[in-house]
């Protein structure tokens, strides 16, 4: 696996409420949506990027209003 290191202010974690475990889980999710909502990964690879299961990855599609029917 690929080690992604990015420096970020720490009022960064203040201001979303987050501990830099929670930022990071949060971030993976949103790319992942995003990349799935532009049509550039398919469900699977989706979850994978973003550290879930399908049906935990199809939630989070919901959370962010993504349509699953792609």
């Amino acid at each position: 696996m690929t080690l992604v290191n990015i420096q970020l202010p720490e009022t960064v974690f203040s201001a979303l409420r987050k501990n830099p475990e929670e930022f990071v889980q949060e971030m993976r999710i949103a790319a992942a949506v995003k990349w799935y909502e532009l049509g550039e990964v398919s469900q699977n690879k989706g979850s994978e990027i973003a550290g879930l299961n399908r049906a935990e990855f199809i939630n989070a599609l919901s959370r962010y209003r993504v349509d699953f029917m792609q």
